[in-house]
C-alpha cells in the first residue's frame, strides 16, 4: 500500500479582524472547500491571522521610542519606533547590524525583529505582533474546534524564519497543540540492524514547512492547513513548541565565534 499524506488549503477564509471566532471560519471554510474535518488531522494555522484574531497589531504612529531605540536605530539605520517595538517584545537582545536585529523574544524564540512584520497588514504603518503566547492560542482553537466538530485534531501555528548557516526562509511552529513535537527513532533499528543513537524528528517543524508549500508567502490568501494521512504521529496534551528551543548549556556555538 501506498503511504501518502495530503495537503489541504483551506481557500475563502475572509480577512481576519479583531475579535473573530477563528474556529469557525476556519470550520466554514473547510465545508466550503468540501473538506471534512476529522479526527487526527493537523491544523497548521498561520500566525498572522492568530494575531489579528487576537489583537495583536500595533499602529506605528503610535510609538514613543526609548533612548535605547534611538541609539539602535541609529547603528542599524532602521526606524526607532519600529526598535522600540522590537525591544519591547524581547528578553535579550543579541545581535544589531544594518541588515538584521536578532532577538530572544519573550516567547524564548530567536529570531529577527521579535517576529513583528508587515507582510499582509493593512495600513502603512500598521505591525503584527506574535501572539503573547502562541501556545495558549493553539490550545484555545483545538479546544473550539473540538467543540464544533467534535472531532479530535492537532493545531500548529507556524511562522516564517530564517535558519542559521543557511539561505532563504521557512515556516516553523511556534505554537502547538495536541501534537507531540518529536518522532522519536532513538533505540530503534535501521535497515542493517543498526542501533539508531541520535535521530530525533521535529515533526512539527516539518508540518509547519510542509504546510508552506500550500500557504504561500504572497497574496495567496491560504492562512489554514489541514494535514491528513498523519495517523502514525503521537498526540499528546501537554506540548509546548518550548521542547523544540534548544537551553543555552546546550548551544554549541556560544562564544564560539
Amino acid at each position: 500500500m501506498v503511504k501518502t499524506v495530503s495537503i489541504l488549503g483551506l481557500e475563502g477564509i475572509p480577512m481576519v479582524k479583531a475579535g473573530d471566532d477563528l474556529a469557525s471560519l476556519i470550520i466554514s471554510a473547510a465545508k466550503e472547500n468540501n473538506v471534512e474535518i476529522e479526527d487526527g488531522d493537523i491544523l497548521v494555522i498561520a500566525q498572522k491571522v492568530v494575531s489579528k484574531a487576537e489583537n495583536r497589531l500595533v499602529q506605528l504612529d503610535d510609538v514613543k521610542p526609548s533612548e535605547q531605540a534611538n541609539k539602535i536605530a541609529l547603528k542599524t539605520g532602521k526606524n526607532s519606533k519600529l526598535v522600540e517595538l522590537v525591544l519591547r517584545e524581547s528578553k535579550r537582545f543579541l545581535k544589531a547590524s544594518r541588515q538584521i536585529i536578532v532577538v530572544k523574544d519573550l516567547r524564548e524564540i530567536v529570531n529577527i525583529n521579535a517576529g513583528i512584520d508587515k507582510s499582509n497588514v493593512k495600513g502603512k504603518n500598521r505591525y503584527a505582533l506574535l501572539p503573547v503566547n502562541p501556545d495558549e492560542s493553539a490550545r484555545i482553537l483545538r479546544t473550539r474546534i473540538k467543540k464544533l466538530t467534535a472531532k479530535d485534531v492537532g493545531v500548529i501555528i507556524s511562522d516564517t524564519y530564517s535558519r542559521a548557516f543557511r539561505r532563504g526562509q521557512v515556516n516553523f511552529a511556534i505554537g502547538l497543540a495536541g501534537i507531540t513535537p518529536f518522532v522519536d527513532y532513538r533505540g530503534t533499528e535501521d535497515l542493517f540492524g543498526y542501533v539508531i543513537q541520535v535521530k530525533l524528528s521535529a515533526i512539527v517543524d516539518e508540518l509547519a514547512s510542509c504546510a508552506e508549500l500550500v500557504m504561500g508567502q504572497g497574496k495567496e490568501a491560504i492562512p489554514v492547513v489541514i494535514i491528513k494521512g498523519l495517523n502514525w504521529i503521537g498526540f499528546k496534551e501537554n506540548v509546548s513548541f518550548k521542547d523544540l528551543v534548544i537551553s543555552e548549556k546546550e548551544d554549541l556555538f556560544k562564544n564560539v565565534w
